[in-house]
């Protein structure tokens, strides 16, 4: 890849008017630091804040800065998969602009995928005590579970801040799935990997953008996305039911013969509820994957980029394809 950087940053944004400032401020001697050629590659996901105007000023300032826009509003791991396809940094590291984790760490996990030969470093959060209760103890049950429900190897403490090589990114690029949890299919491509710890920093500025909502749909997506199980338990499910339902059969007819019936107005609508519940959870995830599956096949792009700022500086490069 001709004239390519050492090393790109993607750093995925979305109406981050108040903590820009303050990442620039910190991102940009930190990466003089580092003794090699780099990009800071800031995607911005269809912002409707003063993002968009404060990266056009600051591309005129930072000559290693680019900024890719996306048209509309994509989702924080679209935005990362943006940044992927297009980073051409002989290692891509991704981070978020909201400083909770520091870009201080890059350093470290350059020196260690050289030292170590290895094609990811992840950066594991040894400290999280900036985060709340709830948060730490729902991250940590989603990874276990993962965990035990699939073959996916992943930290229990890492989350989308990791450093890659150039092997790793372009292995992500090439797969065919959309609606990636990309803290989940880096580790299921198996490339040997390390980690770094750090400690996680609270929010320099601004609001969360990973509400309750997003959290419980990037759950659902990497449950459905990476393990069967779940299609498993309804099916064993339907089997308990249906032994279940053998028993009371056997039993109706036992009280029958004894004579010891009685109208039970009660237990047929507690049963009937049961049963009822049991298919309703079944078919609940049944369509988690179905639709899924529907849209897989309908092939749409997860983004679609309005614009590249390297593009806009090189106008005879020809442009380059959106992914998915």
């Amino acid at each position: 890849m001709p004239d390519s950087p050492d090393l790109t940053v993607v750093v995925p944004m979305y109406n981050e008017q108040e903590v820009l400032p303050l990442f620039v401020d910190r991102m940009r001697p930190v990466a003089e630091s580092w003794g090699v050629s780099y990009e800071v590659l800031c995607v911005d996901d269809g912002s409707s804040d003063a993002t968009p105007v404060l990266l056009q000023r600051l591309l005129r300032e930072w000559p290693q800065l680019r900024v890719v826009r996306l048209r509309a509003n994509s989702g924080h791991q679209a935005a990362i998969s943006a940044g992927l396809a297009r980073a051409r940094g002989r290692h891509v590291v991704t981070i978020d602009a909201d400083l909770q984790d520091p870009p201080e760490t890059i350093g470290e996990m350059l020196r260690v995928a050289r030292d170590e030969g290895v094609d990811v470093v992840y950066g594991v959060r040894e400290d999280r005590s900036s985060d709340t209760a709830f948060k730490r103890v729902t991250a940590r049950a989603f990874y276990r579970s993962i965990r035990a429900l699939s073959d996916v190897d992943a930290h229990v403490d890492a989350g989308d801040f990791r450093l890659m090589s150039r092997a790793t990114v372009d292995a992500v690029n090439a797969l065919p799935e959309s609606n990636r949890v990309l803290r989940l299919v880096v580790p299921a491509l198996g490339f040997p990997s390390a980690s770094v710890g750090y400690r996680r920093a609270p929010r320099a500025a601004g609001e969360s953008k990973y509400p309750l909502a997003k959290m419980v749909r990037l759950s659902v997506d990497a449950v459905t996305g990476f393990s069967i199980a779940p299609l498993r338990f309804a099916t064993w499910i339907g089997l308990v039911g249906g032994v279940a339902a053998i028993g009371v059969l056997v039993y109706a007819v036992v009280g029958l013969l004894l004579g010891n019936t009685l109208p039970g107005w009660t237990s047929t609508v507690v049963i009937v509820a049961a049963v009822g519940a049991v298919q309703l959870l079944a078919l609940g995830i049944l369509g988690e994957y179905v639709g899924r599956t529907y849209t897989a096949l309908q092939a749409r792009p997860t983004y679609f980029v309005a614009h590249d700022s390297l593009e806009q500086r090189s106008p005879a490069q020809p442009q380059g394809q959106t992914r998915t």
